[in-house]
């Protein structure tokens, strides 16, 4: 089974010195993740937690959870993160091992469909080293269950055989942190969820924190904008850090293709417009759920199928990619008999109840 890449901190100086290249590694051929940015790295994602914007809280308790895990000589306990997409569980979990200096693992848990498919990744971790796992609440039960004794005791059973001829081997795992992420936590089972020591749950990023997370990723691209241009591209990301980082690769596109690659905050404003983002941050589709809703069935209330079979979308799609947005935003209620739009709803789309 293919692995992705495993990363781990360099010297600082001596990544300072390098002049660009073929990217360093290991002797065991692991890539060095560097800790000054490749200037040839198009890769937006920070490489260390002060590099972070936003999520303050969560930064705050974790730099005292590895400080005192350093101080001990232990790896850090096990961390789950959890919160709607785009808001940074996959940085955390890159940043983190960056801090610790030590190298990081990464599966998805759509992959490891059998406790062998996890063996590979468990077997190769180093002493104190982090296995990320992504939506680890897709992995099956028996994976899960097999994560226990990992998790708390650093050992795994391996069955050698069938039958009668069947026989356990116990492995010792080197000590390691486990680091989970999802977008769905009441997926996973208590247990589970009890054998992560820290439990984070990521909130939406202020307007400011955009703002800056869009100025700081336009000096890295070479195309820094002044603040009402980050401010216009903040306002339409969504609250999340990888809308703004979307955004923003589409503005450049836009500025270097039709304005000399000046960016001014009616470039910025005229990039999105041509994609469909209005100044809600509502795409296209966003706005074709509202007026379905509005048009077709008045308002609502209505069933979630009705509205995808009219549209002729997957209800999955909506209810994941559509509706999360609409209601935060105040546009759509969901009660017992259905979907309904909002008097703001209404407003936006300049229509009448």
């Amino acid at each position: 089974m293919a692995r992705e890449a495993v990363y781990q901190q360099s010297d600082p100086e001596k990544s300072a010195a390098d002049g660009g290249g073929d990217p360093p590694v290991d002797g065991e051929g692991n890539v060095v993740a560097s800790n000054t940015p490749d200037p040839h790295d198009s890769s937006l994602r920070p490489r260390r937690m002060d590099e972070m914007v936003g999520q303050r809280d969560v930064i705050e308790k974790l730099k005292i959870a590895i400080d005192a895990a350093q101080g001990r000589g232990e790896p850090l306990g096990h961390i789950l993160f959890d919160g709607p997409p785009g808001l940074g569980k996959t940085t955390f979990a890159t940043v983190i091992p960056s801090e610790m200096g030590t190298t990081v693992q990464m599966a998805n848990g759509a992959g490891i469909r059998a406790p062998k498919d996890l063996l590979p990744y468990l077997t190769n971790l180093g002493e104190g080293s982090v296995l990320f796992i992504d939506e680890i609440h897709r992995v099956p039960k028996p994976v899960e269950e097999y994560l226990y004794t990992a998790m708390e005791d650093f050992r795994i059973d391996i069955v050698l055989g069938e039958g009668v001829n069947a026989r356990t081997l116990n492995y010792d795992l080197k000590p390691f942190t486990l680091i989970g992420a999802t977008t769905r936590a009441g997926m996973l089972s208590a247990p589970l969820r009890d054998r992560f020591q820290i439990r984070e749950h990521l909130g939406w990023y202020s307007l400011e924190d955009l703002c800056e997370i869009v100025q700081r990723n336009s000096v890295k691209l070479n195309l820094p904008v002044d603040d009402d241009s980050a401010e216009v591209i903040a306002d339409r990301s969504r609250s999340t850090p990888r809308m703004a980082n979307n955004r923003l690769l589409w503005v450049r596109d836009y500025a270097q293709s039709k304005a000399g690659g000046k960016v001014t905050a009616d470039i910025c404003e005229a990039a999105l417009d041509m994609i469909g983002i209005d100044n809600l941050g509502l795409d296209k589709q966003d706005r074709g759920y509202l007026d379905t809703l509005m048009r077709i069935f008045a308002g609502g209330p209505t069933g979630l199928d009705a509205i995808a079979h009219t549209m002729n979308v997957s209800s999955d799609t909506l209810e994941d990619e559509v509706e999360p947005f609409l209601l935060r935003s105040e546009l759509i209620v969901r009660s017992r008999r259905g979907r309904m739009a909002t008097q703001k709803a209404y407003r936006h789309l300049k229509k009448t109840a």
